[in-house]
């Protein structure tokens, strides 16, 4: 398969599908069901990267729970490949189960409809493998962040849950999240919130940051 699948973008509802999982068969929006969820893709099972991943993935669960948010992965091979994949991960991991589905998709349907597919990184069956990535969700099932990383570059999972603090936290807040911040870091004001609303919203205080062009849009403030 080459070319692009369902078009879609940050803001739009993310594309239903159905898919055999390790947990049985299900209904990717039915599934999400009002919380966030973080959908990973990986090129294929018993690969080294892969793995690594799925281990991380493992020992960082509890990280995700905390944020009310689902994990779910998909590989090209079928749910009887992940099962025994599956083994590989907990023994490296030493954690007794692996307690989020992953999704089969033989076929690459799945991985075509969502453009996952990377047409370099071609299988035994000269067919494109998926490239890994990564689909943050919200909980009225729209796409609000993407990364895509090739098959040789493993993911950075401390940036995930960077950016689902960044995208939960702005959500409920006048603010956006400036470059490098991480969870309990100062803040910027948005440039829509008026000056005359400052000090009710923000009742922590803001500091503007002088500049030659002496505008004031750079206004910082204690993480709400």
């Amino acid at each position: 398969m080459t070319g692009a699948g369902i078009p879609f973008n940050i803001g739009d509802v993310f594309p239903n599908f159905t898919a055999q999982t390790t947990f049985g068969p299900i209904d990717f929006h039915k599934w999400i069901s009002g919380t966030w969820a973080v959908l990973f893709s990986h090129p294929a099972d018993y690969t080294p990267v892969c793995t690594t991943e799925m281990v991380r993935l493992v020992k960082l669960l509890p990280e995700f729970v905390t944020r009310d948010c689902k994990v779910i992965a998909l590989s090209i091979d079928s749910v009887e490949s992940h099962k025994g994949w599956i083994e590989d991960i907990l023994k490296v991991a030493e954690k007794p189960s692996l307690d989020f589905p992953v999704i089969a998709d033989e076929s690459r349907e799945i991985a075509y409809k969502l453009n996952m597919l990377d047409k370099d990184e071609l299988g035994k069956d000269g067919i494109p493998l998926t490239c890994r990535a990564v689909y943050i969700i919200d909980d009225r099932q729209k796409l609000r962040a993407s990364i895509c990383y090739p098959a040789t570059t493993g993911r950075n999972f401390d940036e995930i849950l960077r950016v689902i603090d960044s995208l939960q936290l702005t959500d409920k807040h006048s603010v956006a999240t400036p470059a490098d911040w991480k969870d309990g870091d100062a803040c910027m004001v948005l440039p829509t919130v008026k000056q005359e609303d400052v000090a009710k919203l923000f009742p922590a205080g803001v500091e503007v940051i002088p500049v030659p062009s002496g505008k004031t849009y750079l206004r910082k403030t204690p993480q709400p």
